[in-house]
């Protein structure tokens, strides 16, 4: 097995540091990185990567962060990987995975052909991605990359759990596009599912018709995969607690919180816990005691195990 040496992009230096006390015997990378007054940014990889695996942790949270990751990839390849391991915990634009209107740029798509323009190593390129909004995002990359989605679902139902306590409850979903995962976690877990049905009433407008479940002096646990706004949680927290729920908490993979949106979320009031994985440093940011941060370190150290 070749030796394993292990870079991030600069938002996602707090993985790496996770990933290296799980896994003392690879290798730190060091990378020198400057920033220009002209917003060009400099990279140099001081670290030697010939005839090495190189795993790299990297989001593509925005364009900077896109960018940069394939900077370093290439960067890695260019300085004799024999293999490059992407390891992108939140895959951005997962959302824009179909045209709805003609004309609309499969944004999924474009990124993913993006990393599928590396050069090949010898030993292969692969990119290891984290419970995708849409699963058939791995089919989007070509040449000889290969595709890994990686799923959090014990540390999903480990955080369902620990909510609960001993207390029974009801695993719900935001709307009916993710009751089959959902549905799939409450069968693990021996307990109900919910969704909720919508109508959908213009571009910006959703109306819920109907809940799934009985949820009548229930604990309600939702679970999505990622939580943007908070504003259709919100709503779907809002139809569990009309139909009669005592308690709504959430569990997302994916805590973006843009704007003010885990604000949104704690004013509202209605929402008692809020769990997170670390796939996102947007949720690293936020110092509150209504949300719990749980590393994905793990999963993705055993995956190379």
């Amino acid at each position: 097995m070749p030796h394993r040496i292990l870079f991030a992009t600069q938002r996602y230096q707090y993985l790496k540091d996770r990933l290296l006390s799980l896994m003392p015997e690879w290798e730190e990378g060091v990378l020198d990185i400057r920033d220009f007054p002209d917003g060009e940014h400099y990279h140099r990889i001081t670290s030697k990567v010939a005839n090495k695996e190189v795993i790299l942790v990297g989001g593509t949270i925005d364009d900077k962060e896109t960018l940069e990751l394939f900077d370093i990839a290439h960067g890695c390849i260019q300085e004799g990987a024999c293999a490059i391991n992407i390891v992108i915990p939140f895959f951005g634009y997962s959302t824009m995975e179909r045209a709805v209107k003609k004309g609309e740029i499969v944004k999924a798509k474009t990124r993913a052909l993006l990393f599928s323009a590396l050069p090949p190593t010898s030993s292969g390129n692969k990119v290891l991605m984290m419970d995708l909004h849409v699963d058939g995002i791995t089919y989007y990359f070509e040449s000889a990359i290969r595709p890994v989605h990686l799923y959090g679902k014990d540390l999903v139902k480990e955080a369902a759990l620990e909510i609960a306590g001993n207390r029974p409850f009801v695993l719900a979903s935001t709307d009916a596009g993710r009751a089959k995962w959902v549905e799939s976690l409450a069968n693990d877990l021996h307990v109900s599912a919910a969704f909720v049905f919508k109508k959908r009433i213009s571009g910006e407008e959703t109306h819920i018709t109907a809940i799934s479940a009985d949820v009548q002096d229930k604990l309600v646990i939702i679970y999505d995969d990622m939580i943007r706004t908070g504003g259709s949680l919100l709503h779907a927290a809002e139809a569990y607690l009309q139909a009669g729920a005592c308690e709504i908490a959430v569990i997302t993979t994916h805590g973006i919180f843009a704007g003010n949106g885990f604000e949104k979320i704690k004013q509202s009031g209605i929402i008692k816990k809020v769990v997170c994985t670390d796939t996102h440093p947007n949720a690293l940011a936020i110092n509150d005691e209504l949300l719990t941060i749980k590393s994905v370190d793990k999963i993705i150290a055993e995956y190379f195990n």
